[in-house]
């Protein structure tokens, strides 16, 4: 296989809908989707609504435990209760490793700032007092990434609570995969995100308008 492999397996308004570099199946609604968080007018809510906390790799529960005491006085009392009640990671229901939360919707490490959910990781991280940034897949969304055999899918994930992110990266013709750089470079190195500009470029040359 060359370095960039690309093959199409449905069709979607007369695109091709996926793609593969490396072992990475690639949705080609990170190319068609322009995304920018919009923060004052989402507030953050992706911190703060669902039914689960953020999943979580082994090396990040480890990474929580060791540096906890440093992030801790980042976080609100309430988040801090529900992490020393629950612990720093917990299972959810289908068994991996998520945030706890603080009631039914709060990530426990979820912050108010000015009116806006941010996360009290990244401020410990900001702060130079934690080496966790924060959790690679709060990092990568609207980004999901999901085990299928062998190889990763990375899928663009559609919620409402985003819409502004839509509006604002249409204004800025930000394709989400550009948007999500700093994080896809965090997650797979430069190399792969380099492979997905020259496989963009591809893309756009034969489907777009």
């Amino acid at each position: 296989m060359g370095i960039i492999s690309l093959f199409f397996a449905l069709l979607y308004s007369m695109k091709a809908s996926l793609l593969q570099i490396e072992d990475k199946i690639i949705s080609t609604e990170l190319f068609e989707v322009k995304f920018v968080c919009h923060l004052q007018k989402c507030k953050g809510m992706c911190c703060v609504y669902g039914d689960a906390g953020a999943p979580l790799t082994d090396e990040e529960t480890e990474l929580l435990e060791e540096e906890y005491e440093t992030i801790k006085p980042f976080l609100r009392e309430g988040g801090i209760s529900a992490i020393e009640e629950q612990g720093n990671w917990v299972f959810d229901v289908e068994g991996d490793k998520v945030t706890p939360l603080m009631g039914k919707d709060d990530c426990a490490y979820s912050i108010i700032d000015n009116g806006i959910a941010r996360c009290g990781i990244e401020n410990a991280h900001q702060s130079d007092r934690a080496t966790f940034q924060k959790p690679i897949s709060c990092h990568l969304y609207p980004l999901r990434v999901s085990k299928v055999g062998e190889n990763y899918a990375l899928n663009y994930h559609q919620w409402s609570v985003c819409r502004p992110a839509l509006t604002l990266g249409n204004e800025y013709n930000m394709p989400v995969f550009r948007f999500l750089k700093d994080s896809i470079i965090r997650a797979f190195g430069e190399s792969f995100f380099n492979k997905l500009e020259v496989a963009y470029k591809d893309w756009k040359n034969k489907y777009s308008d």
